[in-house]
């Protein structure tokens, strides 16, 4: 398969003109660059230690894990 030539990659361009329309393109072209930098950035952060020791990263506790919560009553519309 031979990559597309100047004038099919023209076509491409109008049909994402058309569709999409001129004053939204530069913010999906923004949004595309954001998601690229968020995906670089996680798949760099996942191959390095968290501490940078080389020991793996600690779990943390799971919310309210060691805590007594309180019961409270529910009274029902008779008791009031």
């Amino acid at each position: 398969m031979t990559p597309p030539g100047p004038t099919q990659l023209l076509i491409i361009l109008l049909v994402i003109v058309l569709l999409f329309g001129a004053k939204k393109l530069p913010d999906l072209a923004r949004s595309v660059g954001r998601s690229s930098r968020i995906l670089k950035t996680e798949l760099n952060t996942k191959d390095e230690p968290a501490d940078g020791d080389g020991t793996p990263p600690r779990e943390l506790p799971e919310a309210g894990a060691g805590r007594e919560t309180p019961r409270t009553e529910s009274r029902t519309d008779t008791e009031r």
